[in-house]
């Protein structure tokens, strides 16, 4: 699914394994769940900074990108660590964590996540990039996130539409001028029907990310996607 065309303009392409997937087991799967979480997020916020360390992509040119578990993730280092990247990429998203388990398929998550009902001040509350925005001092000020293009499907039928347009809706109430929205009306949870869609919506993200983060050719001036 790596864009052809973002490789051959320059850009980098990494994949950022975190913890709390399943790439190197049971173990390391355990190890962001529930309460834990936000190591998750701290791993990517370390993927980051590493990137422009590792000369991968300059400051100003670090594009991350997630759908479903990882929109929750895209939305986490929204509202914890802005600093960290420069424009967003967040597909079909989890966002309002004290709602999931009442939404399509959310209940089946609790083992994840955690339960609403009974963890929502222990930690939930804490990753749920709806609830932070606005109320975190690093997002306080939405005029300073990275600019972010939310999308989903008016027919997932797994994570439901509303925590995208509940995200949205409250980044434009709260002045920003740099989110983006699209929701195709087709798809299911994978936001696309046939490959026509799949090609649009692939093009739409790869274009925002090259256009945000006003990538060059030079060396010197790399744009990387995670």
């Amino acid at each position: 699914s790596i864009g052809i065309g973002w490789l051959r303009r320059g850009g980098t392409f990494v994949e950022a394994c975190i913890r709390g997937g399943g790439e190197f087991g049971p173990t390391w799967h355990q190890a962001a769940l529930k309460g834990k979480r936000i190591k998750a997020y701290e791993d990517m916020k370390a993927v980051c900074d590493d990137v422009v360390v590792q000369k991968l992509a300059r400051r100003g040119g670090v594009g991350i990108q997630g759908g479903s578990n990882g929109g929750l993730m895209v939305g986490n280092m929204l509202t914890h660590f802005p600093e960290c990247f420069d424009a967003a990429v967040c597909q079909v998203p989890l966002l309002d964590m004290r709602r999931f388990h009442k939404l399509l398929a959310g209940a089946s998550w609790m083992a994840e996540y955690g339960n609403p009902d009974e963890d929502w001040e222990s930690w939930l509350e804490r990753y749920s990039p709806y609830h932070q925005l606005g109320w975190r001092q690093c997002c306080a000020d939405v005029s300073s996130l990275p600019p972010t293009l939310f999308t989903t499907s008016t027919r997932d039928d797994r994570v439901h539409p509303a925590h995208a347009r509940k995200m949205v809706a409250k980044l434009l109430d709260l002045g920003s001028d740099k989110t983006f929205y699209y929701e195709n009306i087709e798809g299911g949870h994978g936001g696309a029907a046939n490959n026509e869609q799949r090609s649009f919506m692939k093009t739409l993200e790869y274009s925002f990310l090259w256009k945000m983060l006003s990538a060059s050719d030079s060396d010197d001036d790399k744009a990387a996607k995670l």
